[in-house]
């Protein structure tokens, strides 16, 4: 048999995606697993759960049953945002981790409450039109006849294996044969199908307050943890509206706090104050300005935001117009400024997005945060579970400080366009803190230039790294990045092999009779029609 190499040594291009249904995600597998619930006759929400719920068996580097989960739905009427982040256990009070430099990034100390399950269940449960049970059989069939590992998850999954090989449960689980699978080879987890079949059959009861939660906290105090029984049974999804800015005609909507997508609503808002809307998207004055809307943002976000109920800055006050303007007041134009504020680690999320026929649109995304999360697997589950307990601070001075019971600060967000009344685009791009700044490069291409949303997703990207540090993709001009060097900014660029870093969004843009989609190929991104 013929052993390929799968490097791209061609530049790729691709062409957006219009139809009445679509689904569009991170891998293939997936993105089939939601249409065949729209063929099936369900609709946007079916499709996107099924998928959802699909990416924990086929992209484990990036998410599981022990994620946690945020979805923003227009119902075909109103525009709904959910929470299905977890908080930290009781037991995690400000002496448990007394010593540290900081929270620990893996194993069971680095574990909070997984919220994905419940975020499905309640997504399910207010507007599927499918049985819930439905809609975990791709993934059980997945799990327990397996799938081929595809060439840019077999290399996530090596460097997960690399890292995190010797925690409780991981070698077993995700290292058959003594090595993490390579491309094109057949992977299976019996395990999980099992447990996919409890939380299909108890819509989610079974994760919470049944046979899985047993396992988990059983775990867990085998390991000397504090996630408990009752942490797990005290969970919910909250139901918690949007944030929103005006931007260009429309307005963007994120979730609120303890996520992250109050920092891309203060970057737009602040660049209302600019003259951005006369700038070549290409050019780098645009990006500059950019740039340092979103230091600013960084700054403010990353001393503020936490858990909402723990916030000393309301939200909303960091969204005020006249502040805003103060704000765009500190951009130099000719020289890039220094941040007083660090960044947050990359992670490993996925992202969802479908809509259907009847105008439903869901923008959901789930994620361990660290690629394989904290590395723990629960014994006979199959369950990986997040490690977004290292998202808490230790400053004891800080909202975002570690506590019991509180929801830690959160990298991953939906984004929703609305204008006035009527929906325009469910979007979202997974990569940790590149998240808000790939929200502010789309949205300025599609709102102010008219890109269709392939074209917006397949445009070279900038991202901060730290200080008058920014990493560029391979495919930008010369010209910006010797500009951008004249302007003072650091300027790295990157190959296309790092890619990765500067994350993977899908977009479905709402159409007069349908929509038109795009899908990232930064991975295994995937929009299909019908």
């Amino acid at each position: 048999m013929t052993e390929f190499s799968y490097a791209q040594p061609y530049p790729v291009h691709r062409v957006p995606v219009l139809a009445r249904n679509i689904v569009a995600t991170s891998q293939p597998l997936a993105a089939q697993a939601g249409m065949s619930m729209l063929l099936r006759g369900g609709n946007a929400v079916d499709a996107a759960l099924a998928a959802a719920m699909t990416l924990t068996v086929v992209e484990p580097t990036a998410n599981g049953l022990g994620s946690d989960a945020f979805a923003i739905i227009w119902d075909g009427k109103a525009l709904h945002g959910l929470n299905g982040s977890g908080r930290s256990p009781a037991g995690w009070t400000s002496t448990r981790f007394a010593g540290l430099a900081e929270m620990p990034a893996t194993g069971w100390e680095s574990v909070t409450v997984p919220g994905a399950v419940s975020t499905w269940a309640a997504l399910s449960e207010r507007f599927g039109r499918l049985a819930f049970e439905a809609l975990a059989g791709p993934a059980i069939g997945y799990a327990r006849d397996g799938f081929p590992v595809s060439p840019t998850i077999a290399r996530a999954w090596a460097a997960g294996a690399a890292q995190l090989a010797d925690q409780p449960g991981f070698r077993e689980t995700f290292m058959p044969g003594g090595r993490a699978p390579k491309a094109g080879e057949i992977f299976r987890n019996p395990a999980q199908a099992g447990s996919l079949e409890a939380i299909a059959a108890t819509k989610g009861e079974a994760f919470y307050r049944g046979e899985l939660a047993e396992r988990i906290a059983a775990a867990a105090a085998a390991h000397g943890a504090a996630l408990s029984r009752a942490d797990l049974a005290a969970h919910a999804a909250d139901w918690c509206g949007t944030l929103s800015t005006a931007v260009h005609g429309a307005d963007l909507h994120e979730l609120p706090p303890n996520g992250q997508g109050i920092a891309a609503l203060i970057a737009l808002g602040i660049l209302q104050h600019t003259e951005i809307a006369e700038l070549d998207p290409d050019g780098a004055q645009a990006m500059h300005l950019q740039i340092e809307a979103m230091k600013l943002s960084f700054a403010d976000v990353y001393r503020f935001v936490a858990d909402r109920e723990a916030m000393r800055m309301p939200p909303e006050a960091m969204l005020d117009k006249a502040y805003l303007a103060r704000r765009a007041a500190l951009i130099d134009r000719n020289r890039a400024n220094i941040p007083q504020a660090g960044l947050p680690k990359p992670g490993g999320t996925i992202y969802v997005t479908a809509a259907d026929a009847s105008g439903m649109m869901v923008s959901l995304i789930q994620s361990n945060y660290g690629g394989f999360g904290s590395g723990v697997v629960v014994p006979g589950t199959g369950i990986h579970l997040q490690n977004r307990g290292s998202g808490f601070s230790l400053d004891p001075d800080h909202p975002n400080c570690v506590g019991p019971r509180k929801r830690p600060f959160h990298t991953i967000i939906p984004g929703f366009l609305m204008r006035g009344a009527e929906p325009a685009m469910s979007f979202g791009v997974v990569g940790g803190p590149m998240q808000p700044q790939a929200h502010v490069q789309l949205v300025q291409r599609m709102l102010l230039h008219g890109q269709n949303p392939q074209a917006a997703i397949d445009a070279p990207r900038w991202r901060i790294i730290a200080g008058r540090e920014i990493a560029v993709e391979w495919g930008m001009h010369d010209a910006a990045i010797e500009r951008l060097r004249g302007l003072g900014h650091d300027i790295r660029r990157e190959s296309p092999g790092d890619s990765f870093a500067f994350g993977c969004a899908q977009a479905i843009h709402r159409l007069a009779d349908g929509y038109v989609a795009g899908s990232d190929n930064r991975r295994d991104g995937l929009a299909l029609g019908l």
